[in-house]
């Protein structure tokens, strides 16, 4: 059984749709640890009642990027993850960090990369004139939003859509996408050649 660590920053609504999910499905797997650099983190709430272990290392007032990427893989692997989910955690990790993790770290970022990497991906799409805008799950690597990509969604851009329309119908879609990607990967489905992710059959097929 394979254990999960996500990690948050905020009300953390990927890493309650990934629990929730895990759970009604059975998956072969246990969310060791929901980990935050806020302790006013709304998604520790929901953790905590759901029973599962919650921590806390604060990235404020830390004195470089480094002292807190080492102080949270210390945290994180007390866990002993076979996968790290981030979810909604708003921090640059450092290349020695995400090279520990390497192979078991997913991220969702809400367009279809490579588009749009980065903060404001709707104003992004919107401002390019996209007509298709979507989320993609990938593999972490050291650059910034490119590693291998495990899934995508997508959702039409509507005439008259502003930023928060757009964004709503993109997270309604990683809400879906995420949970698959990760079940993927706690049933030994993904394996990456080349620098691209195979999805291996089995119960689950793609959306």
């Amino acid at each position: 059984m394979k254990n999960i660590v996500i990690l948050i920053s905020g009300r953390g609504s990927n890493m309650q749709a990934i629990v929730r999910a895990a759970r009604a499905e059975g998956w072969p797997c246990r969310i060791a640890a929901v980990i935050s650099n806020r302790q006013d983190a709304e998604g520790l709430v929901f953790a905590a009642d759901h029973g599962i272990a919650t921590a806390v290392v604060p990235s404020k007032g830390v004195a470089s990027r480094e002292d807190f990427d080492a102080a949270l893989r210390a945290e994180i692997d007390r866990f002993q993850p076979d996968l790290v989910v981030l979810a909604g955690f708003m921090r640059i990790l450092t290349p020695a960090f995400v090279e520990h993790y390497a192979g078991r770290m997913l991220n969702i970022h809400p367009s279809l990369l490579p588009s749009f990497p980065g903060l404001a991906t709707h104003r992004q799409a919107l401002q390019a004139g996209v007509k298709v805008h979507g989320a993609t799950v990938h593999f972490v690597t050291a650059e910034l939003d490119h590693g291998p990509i495990v899934a995508q969604a997508t959702v039409p851009v509507l005439p008259g859509d502003d930023e928060h329309a757009l964004a709503d119908r993109v997270l309604a879609q990683e809400h879906q996408l995420y949970p698959r990607a990760v079940r993927w990967f706690v049933e030994d489905r993904l394996a990456i050649s080349n620098g691209v992710v195979h999805v291996a059959s089995g119960q689950l097929a793609p959306a």
